[in-house]
């Protein structure tokens, strides 16, 4: 067994397979310990027994079902008292391409509660201890469809739309504390989410990106120092203008009476 790394611990959430597990294997090979978070204990040990082996860091198994309160406490309780954890990859969620018409609202509700409250609580059980220690990297996987809203499912499209309303939050908040914050958007990558989601034919088509890729750029955008990066987006100013665009308009919201085409006196 390898010796405590001096990099810290990354806990990863969603890790048993897909992007997961991918920034699993990378973070490893970078060094970082890990804890890893996911329902099926039997993937998660094996991913664990083959990076202990490969890159000679330590490796804890976190079963866990985070649309289970009592599940998603116990993380949070690690995030919270363990002072070894340096980041957290909040990668867990799920999507669906279903329409209003056609999706089950229970399934809907519990896409909101994994992918929004999860996140959510598990970033605010880590922040703290990361501004109180001075130090820590918070990765939050929204999606290309946080802004392609109308590509995919609605509550699917909000939820990511929220992680990244988070995001700029958290930045705002948490940038004189040493904690880092990306959030990253990918656009149509290949993993098994498209079979949960219920269109597979999306992991082979050729705009798909490798999961791999993925993972491997946004941990280059991470290095950089990037706040939001979007690996399928080639013109990278025109997020720049996006977001220029948007504060400047925020900008003029600030308007005591209604504007005057709607005539009100």
């Amino acid at each position: 067994m390898s010796n405590p790394s001096p990099k810290g611990v990354a806990l990863i959430t969603g890790a048993s397979a897909g992007i997961g597990a991918i920034y699993a294997d990378r973070l490893a090979k970078r060094g970082y310990d890990l804890i890893l978070v996911a329902r099926d204990q039997q993937r998660l040990n094996a991913i664990a027994e083959r990076l202990r082996a490969e890159a000679d860091v330590q490796v804890t198994p976190l079963p866990a079902d985070l649309n289970d309160k009592a599940a998603l406490a116990k993380v949070e309780a690690v995030l919270r008292e363990d002072p070894n954890i340096a980041m957290l990859v909040n990668n867990a969620g799920v999507g669906s391409v279903a329409s209003i018409l056609q999706a089950n609202v229970d399934k809907m509700e519990a896409m909101i509660d994994l992918n929004i409250t999860a996140l959510t609580r598990l970033t605010y059980a880590a922040a703290p201890a990361f501004a109180a220690r001075g130090k820590g990297a918070i990765i939050n996987i929204s999606s290309a469809v946080a802004i392609a809203v109308e590509n995919l499912n609605g509550v699917y499209s909000a939820s990511k739309s929220y992680v990244l309303s988070f995001g700029h939050s958290l930045q705002k908040d948490l940038a004189e504390k040493g904690v880092r914050i990306q959030t990253l958007l990918p656009a149509a990558t290949a993993t098994e989410f498209w079979d949960i989601a219920g269109y597979a034919p999306q992991k082979t088509a050729d705009t798909t990106m490798r999961a791999e890729d993925l993972v491997d750029a946004a941990l280059a955008g991470f290095d950089a120092g990037e706040l939001v990066t979007i690996p399928a987006l080639h013109e990278a100013e025109a997020w720049t203008r996006w977001e220029q665009e948007r504060r400047a308009m925020a900008a003029k919201f600030r308007n005591p009476k209604p504007a005057p085409r709607y005539h009100v006196a």
